[in-house]
Order: C-alpha cells, then sequence, then structure tokens
C-alpha cells in the first residue's frame, strides 16, 4: 500500500490531508482493540469532499494510512502541542473517547515508535517540503491548507459544540496577517455556519512548522466540525447533501486565500 497519494497542481496552493487514511497494516490490526478498528478518530472523507481542488490549481497530498499507525500532524520528537492541556500523541495509545488502542501487552515499546517514524511520518514530510520548495520555486511563495475535520463535539478537548469553521493560523504566526484574514472573512460570511480564528485548534505541527511567512510559506489550518459534510455516529456516512451545502464556503475561503496571497506577493 502506498504511504500517500499526490497530484502536483498549477496554482502555489498545497493541500495536506493527512487524516483521512484508513489503512491498517495486517500485522497491526491483529494488536488493535474493537474500539480502535473502528477507527473513530478518522477525519472522515476529507478529501473526498474537496473534490473541487483541480479547479483552483492545487497541489493534493493525501495520507493512505490510519493515524493510529503514526500520526502525521505531531512532532517527530511527540513534544506536546497544547502544553498543559490534554492531547494525542505520534502514535497514539487511546482515542480521542479515551477508548484503548492496543490489546493488552501490545502498545508499542520506544524502538517501534522510532521505526514507524521513519517508515510512516518520514516520507509524508519530505514529500510535503519537497513540494513547498517546488512551489516557492515556480510562483515566489506557497500557500499550505492544511484540511481536518472531527466530530462536532469532543469531551475530552472542549465543552459544548465545536464551530463549524475553525481556521488555525497557530497565534498569527504561521501565516501573514493579509491571507489570515481574507479567509477567516470568507469564513464568516459563509451562510449558516458558525467560525473561528485560532480557537481550540490554532494548527498542528504541520502548520506550525511550514509556516513560516517569512520564508515565503504560508500555512493555514481548517478544523472542519464533521457535522456538516457526514454523519457523525458510526458507520460515519459521507452526506452528499450536506456536503453540496459546505462546499462552496470551503471554495470561497481557499479562493480568498489565493487571491490575498496574489495580491501581496
Amino acid at each position: 500500500m502506498e504511504l500517500f497519494r499526490f497530484r502536483r497542481g498549477t496554482s502555489p496552493l498545497l493541500v495536506s490531508v493527512p487524516h483521512a487514511g484508513t489503512y491498517l497494516p495486517v500485522e497491526l490490526r491483529a494488536r488493535l482493540t474493537e474500539d480502535a478498528l473502528a477507527l473513530p478518530d478518522t477525519d472522515w472523507h476529507v478529501d473526498r469532499l474537496y473534490d473541487f481542488l483541480d479547479a483552483l490549481g492545487a497541489s493534493v497530498l493525501v495520507a493512505t494510512h490510519s493515524r493510529y499507525v503514526i500520526d502525521l500532524n505531531r512532532p517527530p520528537d511527540n513534544a506536546s502541542l497544547y502544553p498543559g492541556q490534554d492531547t494525542t500523541g505520534l502514535v497514539p495509545i487511546d482515542t480521542v473517547a479515551r477508548a484503548d488502542v492496543y490489546l493488552p501487552g501490545e502498545a508499542p515499546g520506544e524502538r517501534e515508535v522510532n521505526a514507524r517514524r521513519e517508515q510512516y511520518w518520514r516520507p509524508y514530510h519530505d514529500a510535503l517540503g519537497r513540494e513547498l520548495e517546488r512551489l516557492r520555486a515556480e510562483h515566489g511563495y506557497a500557500l499550505l491548507w492544511d484540511a481536518h475535520s472531527i466530530p462536532s463535539e469532543v469531551p475530552r478537548f472542549f465543552a459544548g459544540r465545536l464551530p463549524d469553521l475553525n481556521v488555525g493560523t497557530n497565534g498569527g504566526v504561521s501565516c501573514a496577517p493579509g491571507i489570515a484574514a481574507a479567509v477567516f472573512t470568507a469564513a464568516k460570511e459563509a451562510a449558516g455556519y458558525s467560525a473561528v480564528l485560532n480557537g481550540r485548534f490554532k494548527g498542528g505541527y504541520i502548520t506550525r512548522h511550514y509556516g513560516r511567512p517569512a520564508g515565503r510559506t504560508h500555512a493555514i489550518q481548517l478544523e472542519l466540525s464533521q457535522r456538516t459534510y457526514m454523519d457523525e455516529p458510526p458507520p460515519f456516512a459521507f452526506r452528499d447533501d450536506l456536503a453540496a451545502k459546505v462546499r462552496p464556503g470551503l471554495w470561497r475561503m481557499l479562493e480568498a486565500c489565493l487571491r490575498a496571497a496574489a495580491a501581496s506577493a
């Protein structure tokens, strides 16, 4: 099984989808609990939802393996992205709902974690870095959109219901202010959806590591509430009717990102 799917675009935009993968190696499946085998923490169907990216000329990088193999949006040293707050790790040992991922005695040790980092994490980030370098060389700058989704209610991380469109720029560090403002304005104008900038989700490792406006790379994470495009309870069905309503807002956010970046280049 290939580790990711990649297609090259024509615009300065790269869309990364690190958590939509569902593949589990056979030897790993045998070690996981029934709860984990249901893959509840997948960013279900995100690549399908963004089916319009070719029309924007975007390059697209989509992981194929489950985040239970390794979490591509965590630092390689497993440092916490939210010090003092609860979070999941580079190789998760519990689900977001706090269920065990591994059967008793089957959790990976340090050597296995290190091996997975080299086998699965490193190639994705090598590909991501190469494409950003190419975009900077070709266009003078690069735009990175890290596409995620999450259940609308996750008591482990926040009380109540999450806003629909959670835009993250690491508190304004990973993206030029004008680009972030244009994207967030488009998010707020998406009729019927709530939006927040740098709320509970400010961007994971990908946004924080690659977003360097001074180095001509602007990164934004969108954490999209799953209620906007799918059924949240298992079997996590995609909803074409819901997706058709939220896609125009996503299109306008990405279009605003491209326009603002071009205007400031």
